[in-house]
């Protein structure tokens, strides 16, 4: 989880694959604040038995010790798959300035499926938001870690 200025959509996927190491669901997230890399994870429930150590949620717990602020306003975040609702209202309290994912999530996503929180009338801050960077890749990773499963 240190600073870096690499690519952060490479760095989300490099938590991924980690959390996917780790027997976890791989997903990564980062985030971004002037430029740099503030913070990184991936999911970790398994982990520390906790259903809300996603991936998303670490990482703007990470980014607001680190700014000083439970506000991220200057920052973006990037993660390898669709937020789900939990953490797509974290992102949204968290007042991140941009959202950028990588595979859709029609089943659990929440930004552009299911809720789609960004849209509801109380929802009290939507992120500009991207998806579809590098979606193959994503969509790849989580089906090979899902195939190994069964």
């Amino acid at each position: 989880m240190t600073s870096s200025k690499l690519d952060p959509m490479l760095e989300a996927f490099e938590e991924a694959g980690a959390a996917g190491q780790r027997g976890e669901v791989p997903i990564g997230a980062a985030i971004v604040h002037g430029g740099e890399v503030i913070a990184r994870a991936g999911n970790r429930t398994l982990e520390m038995k906790d259903p809300t150590a996603h991936a998303e949620i670490l990482a703007i717990r990470v980014a607001c010790e680190k700014l000083g602020s439970e506000r991220l306003a200057g920052c973006d975040i990037y993660v390898t798959l669709e937020p789900c609702a939990m953490c797509a209202a974290a992102i949204s309290f968290a007042r991140l300035r941009r959202l950028y994912w990588a595979a859709a999530d029609p089943k659990g996503g929440a930004v552009e499926h299911g809720p789609r929180l960004f849209t509801q009338p109380t929802c009290h801050h939507a992120p500009e938001s991207y998806g579809g960077i590098r979606e193959n890749d994503a969509a790849m990773l989580l089906k090979a870690f899902f195939a190994d499963r069964r």
